[in-house]
């Protein structure tokens, strides 16, 4: 233990389904994170549109914050593309919508006819998602909150605003929005302009590492430790996560969604980039995550909710038990997407395809992994095709490493061997971040990672051989 020579840093890091403050203390050699508080994020319907409860969040932050104590520094990473509106006077204007909502529907498409696929794809790098927060804004356009609204802020701006009374715009977050230039590193005022939004509404950009101030001594917190800008993507800090040792690694970032890609010196903008639907997203210290978001987790839990209790762990080890490849369905299809019955939605799209429908929950579970499985190859293997990019490894970190059938089923998939680990890996690269812009630790990415494998539990899983039956199961899927 470095004892008195550790620093305290404290991440809040908001997932999809859960939120999280964790203690991480850091010094020469030693890296520990202890969890001083987990919540639920639970979206509310409210007259037939989805909402974030941002403030229900935003409680058990502070709560979790003054469990955490005295800490150096704090940092905040959350989902992507989302946003809270504020007026004049600094108020929020509503709670949040949640991507998932209907109200983009179509949006993307009408967009893309106005200003060009190719065009969108040259400027920002990102894939075709309908609730990027270009289509979100659109839908918006109109509304009372819009006319009302003085600033824009991400997600963990907001709460980075809420702590400190500054707004800015961290670009790892910034990046995700389709409102991004990637080469030129700021906001895309032209793009915005063709589509109809306000680039006045935009705050400054900051990087990683950035001091945004310290907290507002109305908050309470002791010793108003100063808020840090992290990689505010939670995927941006999940992949400084990635315990690598050089280049030759893809990730996936396995959680509610699975997003799965390598990391490179400079973006890919080609046309079978575009085509193949893959993302440039900025990452630390000038990366770029070039990845494709998969569905991930997400038919899973919504299975688990719409089942009820559920002893998951048993269901799984039913689940490896059960006939390999014989039901698989793309997780990308949009049908997928919102909340609702996902048992059903996946055997109707087993009797579409032709697979065979699962008959029970085990069957549906082992439906799930194999297609996740199946999807992390096919996006392993386009990355590596589109970027040049040869990968000896991969990392699967987040809450999937957990899942041992699927780390296992994911190594099979690709004829790679995986390395799962570590399971916080967003809020490992959220204290990293800060440890290093207070000079706790120093070094390029590379450093931070081998303290990450020096101080970190992993698994290695091998590939087993059949590959030709994950060939002959993509080819049924069209892949």
């Amino acid at each position: 233990m470095a004892g008195d020579r550790e620093a305290r840093f404290a991440a809040v890091d908001l997932g999809a389904s859960n939120g999280r403050v964790m203690l991480g203390r850091v010094g020469p050699g030693s890296l520990h994170l202890t969890q001083a508080h987990r919540f639920g994020n639970e979206p509310v319907r409210v007259g037939g549109t989805l909402h974030w409860d941002i403030l229900h969040l935003y409680r058990n932050i502070l709560d979790g914050l003054r469990a955490a104590g005295d800490v150096t520094s704090i940092g905040v990473d959350s989902w992507a593309v989302d946003y809270g509106l504020l007026d004049a006077t600094g108020a929020l204007l509503g709670n949040p919508v949640h991507y998932r909502d209907r109200r983009t529907d179509g949006v993307a498409d009408r967009v893309a006819g106005r200003l060009g696929e190719e065009r969108l794809y040259a400027t920002t790098g990102l894939q075709h998602l309908p609730f990027n927060t270009l289509y979100q804004l659109v839908a918006s356009a109109g509304t009372p909150q819009w006319d009302a609204a003085d600033r824009l802020l991400l997600i963990p701006d907001l709460v980075a605003y809420w702590l400190t009374g500054q707004p800015g715009a961290e670009i790892t977050n910034a990046s995700t929005t389709q409102l991004y230039d990637l080469r030129r590193r700021a906001w895309a005022v032209d793009l915005m302009a063709a589509a109809g939004i306000r680039g006045d509404l935009f705050p400054p950009l900051r990087e990683p590492g950035t001091r945004i101030g310290p907290v507002r001594p109305d908050v309470g917190l002791p010793g108003r430790p100063e808020v840090v800008a992290v990689a505010s993507h939670d995927t941006a800090s999940a992949v400084v996560g990635v315990p690598s040792q050089g280049t030759r690694f893809a990730y996936v970032s396995c959680g509610t969604w699975s997003l799965v890609g390598v990391e490179l010196d400079a973006p890919v903008l080609t046309e079978a980039s575009r085509l193949a639907n893959f993302s440039n997203e900025s990452g630390v210290d000038g990366t770029i995550r070039y990845l494709r978001n998969v569905m991930g987790l997400w038919l899973l839990q919504e299975s688990v909710r719409w089942w009820g209790p559920v002893d998951l762990p048993d269901l799984l080890r039913q689940a490896a038990a059960e006939p390999a490849l014989r039901s698989v369905v793309d997780p990308d299809d949009p049908v997928f997407l919102p909340p609702g019955d996902m048992p059903a939605r996946l055997a109707d799209a087993c009797r579409r395809t032709g697979a065979a429908v699962p008959e029970s929950p085990a069957a549906t579970v082992r439906c799930i992994v194999d297609s996740l499985a199946l999807a992390h190859r096919r996006a392993v293997h386009q990355a590596q095709r589109l970027s040049g990019r040869d990968v000896d490894v991969v990392h699967m970190v987040g809450g999937g490493a957990r899942n041992d059938l699927l780390c296992q089923l994911t190594a099979d998939a690709c004829g790679l061997p995986v390395i799962a680990g570590p399971v916080e890996a967003t809020a490992l690269g959220n204290v990293l971040v800060q440890a290093r812009a207070a000079g706790t630790i120093g070094g390029d990415l590379s450093a931070l990672r081998a303290l990450l494998r020096e101080t970190q539990h992993l698994v290695r899983y091998e590939p087993r051989g059949h590959q030709a039956a994950w060939r002959a199961a993509e080819a049924r899927l069209g892949g």
